[in-house]
């Protein structure tokens, strides 16, 4: 049996879906086409210390929404695929951009049509929420929601289990605990 920490230690770009993951999947429209998401902000927070501690972060989803753009760019995110139902085909196309195994990537998704990502990346998480079909193949499952912090959950293990997350804590605060 491989230890995660075997599976975490070659990781490179951490990788989510949003729908489910870093949202609550609820869908709020206002008006017209006018498309509203909540994010955790905890999440954000995770994935800022994730590229302090030199990791590129991305987001493969199959839906296309501007402010999917607009958090990746608050969040200086290195990759975004919008808009690919294959997502196993985003992912190939990630990893091509990127010039990267699939083994150096960590990914989490909440939904079957993550399955094909979630068995081909090094290491794969699911929200706890995620459906069971996720939920019983992916290396591990999160205590927390997606849309709950869960995407920080999956940071806080990878920065854990590489042995940098107290490191990253202090080069982010400028100050030891």
């Amino acid at each position: 049996m491989t230890s995660l920490a075997s599976l975490i230690a070659p990781i490179t770009l951490l990788l989510m879906d949003v729908d489910g993951v870093l949202t609550d999947g609820g869908i709020l429209y206002e008006g017209g086409d006018v498309e509203l998401k909540r994010f955790h902000i905890q999440d954000g927070m995770g994935i800022s210390l994730a590229v302090k501690a030199g990791l590129k972060t991305g987001i493969l989803t199959g839906r296309t929404s501007p402010m999917v753009e607009r958090r990746a760019r608050e969040l200086s995110m290195a990759t975004v695929k919008q808009g690919f139902h294959d997502k196993l085909q985003g992912f190939e196309e990630i990893l091509s951009d990127l010039k990267i195994p699939a083994a150096q990537v960590a990914y989490i998704g909440d939904d079957v049509q993550d399955l094909p990502v979630l068995w081909r990346a090094g290491f794969s998480a699911a929200p706890a929420d995620a459906v069971p079909e996720v939920r019983s193949q992916v290396h591990h499952v999160c205590r927390r929601a997606g849309g709950h912090g869960a995407v920080r959950e999956f940071i806080d293990l990878v920065l854990e289990l590489k042995g940098v997350k107290s490191q990253v804590i202090e080069a982010f605060t400028g100050a030891k605990p």
